[in-house]
């Protein structure tokens, strides 16, 4: 019940590459091509090897819409270690942070970057809160900590749908639904709107209804931050 090894399985480097070469124009695709490379070789290895420098210019490079999805490329290809990510994650900006995030799944196989991922759920920045409850926080994080990174979602807007693993997790997860029951009775109690995705993560808790509110007023409200 709600264990970590029901996390989603990782995604394939080489399948994301394909998928995000055949969105960018040729420019992009060429630079692309060589910084994965120089994140291979190891490239310009010194107080900033290449790469990195390949990392800070991504959304330059490739396009905003883009860039996520190359940085956690080229940490892939430069099998960045949980010191490199940490450093990376404290220096960069929120973009940079995001796909540090996003990255952990493909280049972190155990428990060290845990931390990271702790830090950004106590960010206020919606994007970073959603980087953080992804693959790799629904295989690593623990039962607590897990419940709290859904609660951190409710209080602060981000999606449900961003949580990876949440059936899987929640299943079960009588601990769970009694946090989300509090939370939605608090909200209640002081005028406020429940968010509508509380009432579907009670349900993939398999939980009995505990008469307590569950559904979103309507006219819904403004999401707290």
């Amino acid at each position: 019940m709600n264990h970590p090894a029901s996390a989603p399985p990782r995604p394939d480097p080489a399948a994301i590459r394909r998928a995000l070469a055949g969105r960018l124009d040729a420019d992009a695709r060429a630079w692309l091509d060589t910084a994965l490379a120089e994140a291979a070789e190891g490239a310009g290895a010194g107080p900033l090897p290449a790469w990195e420098r390949r990392f800070a210019e991504a959304g330059r490079r490739a396009g905003a819409a883009h860039a996520d999805t190359a940085r956690v490329l080229l940490l892939h290809a430069a099998g960045a270690d949980a010191g490199t990510l940490t450093r990376l994650y404290r220096e960069g900006s929120g973009a940079e942070r995001r796909a540090v995030l996003d990255a952990l799944t493909l280049v972190v196989p155990g428990h060290e970057a845990v931390p990271l991922v702790e830090d950004a759920l106590r960010a206020n920045d919606t994007g970073i809160v959603a980087a953080a409850v992804g693959p790799y926080a629904a295989r690593h994080l623990d039962a607590h900590a897990w419940r709290h990174a859904v609660l951190k979602c409710l209080f602060t807007g981000v999606p449900l749908t961003a949580v990876a693993g949440l059936a899987e997790r929640a299943a079960g997860d009588g601990e769970l639904d009694r946090m989300l029951a509090d939370f939605a009775e608090e909200r209640a109690a002081a005028g406020r709107a429940v968010p509508a995705d509380l009432t579907a993560a009670r349900a993939l808790t398999g939980a009995a209804p505990t008469g307590r509110p569950t559904t979103q007023p309507a006219g819904g409200g403004a999401k707290e931050n």
